[in-house]
């Protein structure tokens, strides 16, 4: 029998970085303890399942860019990295469930939307954990190339520290420019012309 598998991403919200999707598939017998939905958990509780899923579970991972992002919207760019996370499972789940209110257009198998999934479903859960610890190293690894935005903390939200970064350094090609605040700055940047 083919598997289910539980799907959410982490990171519509931000300022900068990518959304950052995953899909796992469960082992039965190999559940982690203490599973829930990754805003629960602590880092350091994350991390530990993180590491404990990716032994256990079969994990696919999947990303949207900044470029997709602005290009497509926030809402198709996390489907896009959803159905980039099912097809880097490398075996197509029987069913997916998938954390929200709307099940991404593509993907290769009969799907539901769960309305807070993420505490609903215990695959879902574990989406939220691999897709959450992804894409808070990938923030961090950034934060290292572009100091002074507080990445490493604030994970590209829209923080304190991430506005006065943004007003003495300026915008970085990390930046979603359709966020007011970047928008705004850039608008300042540009010359009036004629």
């Amino acid at each position: 029998m083919q598997p289910v598998c539980g799907i959410d991403e982490a990171g519509r919200g931000p300022w900068a970085g990518p959304v950052v999707a995953a899909a796992v598939i469960l082992d039965a017998s190999a559940i982690p303890a203490g599973l829930d939905d990754s805003k629960k958990l602590t880092a350091r509780q994350r991390e530990r399942l993180f590491a404990e899923l990716v032994a256990s579970a079969t994990v696919g991972v999947g990303q949207a860019s900044v470029a997709e992002i602005e290009t497509m919207n926030i809402l198709q760019a996390s489907h896009l990295a959803m159905r980039r996370a099912v097809a880097d499972l490398g075996t197509a789940p029987r069913r997916a469930l998938v954390d929200g209110r709307q099940v991404p257009p593509g993907l290769p198998c009969p799907a539901a939307a769960i309305v807070g999934g993420d505490a609903r479903a215990l695959s879902i859960a574990a989406a939220s954990i691999v897709a959450k610890v992804t894409r808070d190293r990938i923030m961090v690894a950034l934060s290292q190339q572009f100091p002074g935005y507080g990445w490493h903390s604030n994970m590209g939200y829209g923080t304190k520290s991430h506005l006065e970064g943004l007003e003495r350094l300026g915008v970085t090609p990390h930046h979603r420019r359709l966020f007011r605040p970047i928008h705004k700055m850039l608008c300042k940047a540009k010359p009036l012309t004629g």
